[in-house]
């Protein structure tokens, strides 16, 4: 299968172009660089410097290389931006993303996953969240991944399109040849690991949440897991594969990634002391607002369904390798 990973220097595409190569499949990588890193491009893959939302780039690529698949990673994603500037991500992740897919529909590509969020969620009503809970987001990014995910539903209905989208929770860890580096980093994981190399103290939001130890509870995926769950996903969008076959009123298969069991703040906290062998140095904050206090995926769909499972679901694991890649990359990428 050839593929065109969109994102693919990215944290969570180029992992996932890793994983893609691993396993024997044909990678094109589409990625402007202005949040990838060319040096995570992984050997064997072709990079195409340029975006998914312009039309003539991505006409001309799927002329020049012709794909079988879809994998769509790259888009705006840091909260607090979109906050700010809405018209940016809706232009950018649904009006680029709609570019992208019809562009796709032109060449005779059917086959797309989606790297979607649990931020579609919004504050859910009940956890373990599932996927038929209700998409309430509050902020424009997860609107616009709920909304990209409607335009896909039906592509799937009226096109023909097999689809399939992951709405991922947090995403931690690192591959031996790629990890985590954002600019701004808003993750806690690498925000932590930051502290703890700097000296200079992280912020705790909010203490006195209704969970055991006061902050908030967490599902954390390892990146290789998510990787492999994309794997999958792509297989069963094959012509034949009846998991992706459209219905008249449904396009799109939606699976929840995580591992199934929260850690809060202080647990994540602990671990990583453990894993360094350090205190991570701290400072106590005020409640972000809209943080809900328990935010758990139930990822039981994607076991019966894609026939996946996370297998690195420890907090030492995704802690461990992420400072590992750290230790190695004191300078992230170089660049």
């Amino acid at each position: 299968m050839r593929v065109l990973v969109t994102g693919g220097t990215g944290y969570v595409g180029s992992v996932s172009v890793e994983r893609l190569l691993g396993a024997g499949h044909d990678v094109v990588v589409l990625d402007d660089l202005s949040t990838g890193h060319r040096a995570a491009l992984a050997d064997g893959a072709r990079l195409i410097e340029g975006s998914y939302a312009d039309a003539a780039t991505i006409g001309d690529l799927l002329a020049r290389e012709p794909v079988d698949a879809l994998l769509h990673c790259a888009a705006r994603s840091i909260v607090p931006e979109s906050l700010a500037d809405p018209g940016r991500y809706f232009q950018e992740n649904v009006g680029g993303g709609i570019v992208l897919l019809e562009a796709a529909r032109q060449a005779g590509v059917r086959r797309v996953v989606f790297s979607s969020s649990a931020a579609v969620y919004g504050i859910p009503e009940t956890t373990p969240v599932r996927e038929d809970a209700a998409t309430r987001p509050i902020n424009p990014y997860g609107e616009t991944k709920r909304a990209l995910e409607a335009v896909l539903s039906w592509y799937g209905v009226a096109y023909g399109f097999r689809a399939v989208s992951l709405r991922y929770f947090n995403v931690a860890g690192a591959s031996a040849a790629n990890g985590e580096v954002h600019r701004p980093e808003t993750h806690l994981i690498p925000i932590l690991l930051a502290a703890v190399e700097s000296g200079r103290p992280m912020t705790v939001y909010g203490d006195d949440y209704p969970t055991p130890d006061g902050t908030c509870i967490r599902d954390y995926i390892h990146v290789e897991d998510l990787a492999d769950a994309h794997l999958a996903a792509l297989e069963a969008t094959a012509a034949d594969d009846p998991r992706t076959t459209p219905s008249p009123e449904q396009g799109l298969l939606v699976c929840n990634l995580g591992s199934g069991s929260g850690f809060s703040v202080r647990e994540v906290l602990a671990a990583a002391s453990r894993v360094v062998g350090r205190t991570v140095p701290e400072v106590p904050g005020e409640r972000r607002p809209g943080d809900p206090a328990v935010l758990v995926a139930s990822s039981e769909r994607a076991g019966e369904v894609l026939g996946w499972s996370a297998r690195r679901s420890t907090l030492d694991e995704m802690i461990g390798s992420a400072w590992e890649w750290r230790q190695r990359h004191p300078d992230g990428y170089g660049d």
